[in-house]
């Protein structure tokens, strides 16, 4: 069962609307669909709530470290809820898929994202939950360029388009939270995995 669900960002008004605070969008909605409200929590250094999912408590987390720190606010509030890392999902935006998509796994890589980087080392383990909402990548968005391009790509606003597509990948995934906290996974991912992103 998933007991804490983060979504990484990055804090401050300039960063809102950015592409890389995709995990921000998705807690924020799922807090209003819950009538959970996020309150900075220095102890965390987020912004968190307790939220009742499915008939489960389960705490909600917008770190509010920056991205390459997001480690240090999952585990402060971890440790101190005795949660493990298979019972924390974190929602992020992902450069591999594109907007629209979204896949939900277990463990792996960072795929160069800093924010799963530093949980993983924090954690000491990649075996956490990932909600993974498509962005797209400079590559194939457009002509294909450097790392700067891609650092430039994630900090911009998504284009209007994109934006519909990121918030109908985001609407699927609120519809198969129930099952996420409970511990149905295969069923999640085959009603999320299911639906192309258009």
């Amino acid at each position: 069962m998933i007991k804490l669900i983060v979504g990484l960002g990055n804090p401050g008004a300039e960063y809102t609307a950015t592409r890389h605070n995709a995990g921000f969008w998705f807690v924020d909605a799922l807090a209003q669909q819950c009538g959970a409200s996020l309150t900075n929590q220095k102890n965390f250094h987020g912004f968190a709530a307790r939220a009742r999912i499915a008939g489960q408590e389960v705490w909600l987390l917008e770190p509010q470290t920056f991205m390459n720190r997001s480690g240090q606010s999952v585990v402060a509030l971890a440790r101190f809820y005795k949660i493990l890392p298979d019972e924390i999902l974190a929602v992020h935006d992902e450069l591999d898929l594109l907007p629209g998509s979204v896949k939900l796994k277990r463990g792996g890589g960072s795929g160069g994202h800093n924010g799963l980087k530093d949980i993983a080392a924090h954690l000491t383990t990649p075996e956490f939950w990932r909600l993974r909402l498509g962005i797209g990548h400079p590559r194939t968005l457009q002509p294909a360029g450097s790392q700067q391009q891609v650092v430039d790509f994630v900090l911009k606003p998504p284009r209007k388009e994109e934006q519909a597509q990121i918030d109908d990948a985001m609407s699927r995934s609120l519809d198969v939270v129930d099952l996420v906290v409970k511990g149905d996974m295969e069923k999640a991912m085959m009603r999320l995995h299911a639906t192309p992103g258009k």
